[in-house]
């Protein structure tokens, strides 16, 4: 551990990434005890600007304080983020590892089936997930789950293949282990790495896809979410910029910060820039 955090903290970017994650996580764990009541309560105001009546950010066309809005709805991009990722890594899993380590027909059946999914653009899968289903947390959760998976099994399934043949792989054969316990306990702890780093950009990508449904009117009526802030001001962005330009710096902080550790992470277990430190 002390390993990874010295190479981890070479990359100054992302540990300034991590102490804005940090921020964040303590922001939307706190939200109750700085804004304890509903964000959708209308509390003041309509579109009173910045630290006007009261406000810290301002209020939206119905009196909503857009400063509770952003604490409670990191909360919901971060929770539908990490939800949606840890789903598609385990739908990634499991294809790429089965089609890496059995190869043949069984290879070319879950690539095939890998590749339709990755011929149909992202988000506009997902929005027509979400519509069919009901908008709600479960179903955006569902729908990027099934849109981002693909690039997790190319991922593992390039892992799979390069390691099933090693010698270590080859004495578990001789002793006699089944496929499913050498899967589980041998080959995937040795591609944990990449996955860990695949899956904190994942992260990310997930909160703008979800932040992209809320703006569309795709997201959880009743959640308030950054996405549905930016939804409910776009309208009036010239004359109440604040509504929408605030969630939206929120987005961009957290997704970049995001990528800031991903890339850290890549540094600090990428064998191969171990190798050159």
């Amino acid at each position: 551990m002390a390993d990874f955090w010295s190479r981890y903290k070479r990359n100054r970017m992302a540990v300034l990434g991590l102490f804005i994650i940090a921020v964040i996580l303590v922001m939307a764990a706190t939200a109750s005890l700085f804004y304890p009541e509903d964000p959708f309560r209308l509390v003041g105001r309509p579109l009173s600007g910045p630290f006007e009546n009261g406000f810290l950010l301002g209020s939206d066309s119905l009196g909503r304080d857009v400063a509770s809005g952003i604490v409670h709805g990191a909360k919901t991009s971060l929770l539908i983020g990490l939800i949606a990722t840890l789903v598609s890594i385990f739908i990634g899993i499991f294809f790429g590892a089965f089609a890496g380590y059995y190869g043949g027909r069984i290879d070319d059946i879950l690539m095939r089936v890998t590749e339709i999914f990755q011929t149909i653009p992202s988000f506009i899968f997902a929005i027509l997930l979400v519509a069919i289903m009901k908008p709600s947390i479960s179903s955006i959760v569902i729908a990027i789950a099934v849109v981002s998976w693909p690039g997790v099994a190319r991922l593992v399934r390039g892992e799979f293949l390069s390691l099933k043949n090693r010698e270590f792989v080859q004495a578990c054969h001789t002793l006699g282990m089944g496929d499913l316990r050498i899967m589980l306990r041998e080959i995937l702890p040795n591609c944990l790495s990449p996955i860990i780093v695949i899956g904190s950009l994942m992260v990310a990508t997930a909160i703008l896809i979800e932040s992209g449904l809320a703006f569309l009117g795709l997201g959880d009526p009743n959640i308030m979410s950054w996405g549905f802030q930016i939804g409910a001001g776009r309208t009036m962005l010239r004359s109440a910029w604040w509504v929408c330009t605030f969630p939206g710096i929120a987005i961009l902080i957290t997704v970049l910060a995001i990528n800031l550790v991903g890339e850290g992470l890549n540094d600090a277990l990428n064998p191969r820039l171990k190798e050159r430190q």
